[in-house]
């Protein structure tokens, strides 16, 4: 087991498109290579070190959904977790074992697509003040981790720098189109009814989850990663109580921690000490073996 971060990635001869939080995107003619790094972002802000073997979760993760997903969704997989490399790509096989994916080419959405099952982060917020989440009328009543009486959709636009801000339906139909959006909405509900059930079943509740989508040759694909502990919430069920703020397999974790700091959420952030790192990295890794029944 590498116990090192990887934190950065060049590969010399092949052109890097972008450096997000946490993905370097790379430019390989007719697809593209993603490469989950071990970075960990909070707070809209990326930590000077990272969490080991985060970004072989995150990526194994999404191999597994994309696999149990596919005949629900198309995506834009075009390898499997264990497929060789093409030859342009095996010189650099030590540095992109179980943490790449080779996709389509797809365009993606303006629009994050947002389904939630349970009341929590930006959504608790909403509902204290106006009883809504992007102007979806609630019951009243509820608290803070309630399950809701049925998942709902509620989009986000997208931001590269700071919060993704939620937007009402109407809006996103604007956006991406009526079509397109209504599309987007009936998969996203689909694909998180089947993950919430299959992972309650192992222990693990998604209280919401933020999907992509791209276009390809005009079709709408799922894209990007799915259902892993940074794109969703995933809470222990056996210790699920409504009415608090939940225990997670997930970086709310490193949220909770970094808030106890004399930190205004502003670069640069503070580095996590090791205790925080380890307890992170064994929180990941559980959720991956809980879901899977696999050892990574």
């Amino acid at each position: 087991m590498n116990d090192e971060p990887l934190l950065q990635l060049d590969l010399p001869g092949i052109r890097k498109l972008k450096s997000g939080k946490v993905r370097e995107v790379f430019d390989l003619g007719e697809s593209l290579l993603f490469v989950a790094t071990d970075r960990i972002s909070a707070f809209d802000c990326i930590m000077p070190n990272g969490i080991p073997r985060k970004g072989e979760v995150l990526t194994q993760i999404s191999h597994f959904w994309f696999g149990q997903t596919e005949k629900l969704v198309p995506n834009h997989l075009l390898a499997k977790a264990d497929d060789p490399l093409p030859p342009s790509l095996q010189p650099f096989a030590a540095q992109l074992a179980r943490r790449s994916m080779i996709v389509k080419k797809a365009t993606p959405l303006t629009i994050e697509c947002v389904v939630r099952g349970y009341l929590a982060g930006s959504g608790w917020k909403e509902y204290q003040q106006r009883q809504t989440v992007c102007g979806i009328k609630l019951p009243a009543g509820l608290k803070e981790s309630s399950e809701l009486p049925e998942p709902i959709f509620t989009p986000a636009t997208k931001a590269e720098t700071g919060h993704d801000e939620n937007i009402p339906f109407e809006t996103a139909a604007k956006l991406v189109g009526a079509d397109i959006a209504a599309r987007a909405r009936e998969l996203s509900l689909r694909i998180y009814h089947y993950a919430r059930d299959y992972a309650r079943q192992r222990g693990i509740i998604i209280a919401d989850t933020k999907f992509e989508f791209g276009l390809f040759h005009g079709e709408l694909l799922l894209i990007d990663e799915v259902l892993t502990p940074d794109s969703s919430r995933f809470w222990p069920a056996d210790q699920y109580a409504p009415g608090k703020g939940q225990p997670s397999f997930d970086k709310q974790f490193v949220r909770d921690y970094l808030e106890t700091l004399a930190w205004d959420k502003t670069p640069p952030a503070p580095a996590l000490p090791p205790a925080i790192v380890a307890r992170t990295q064994a929180k990941y890794l559980e959720a991956y073996e809980r879901l899977t029944g696999k050892q990574l």
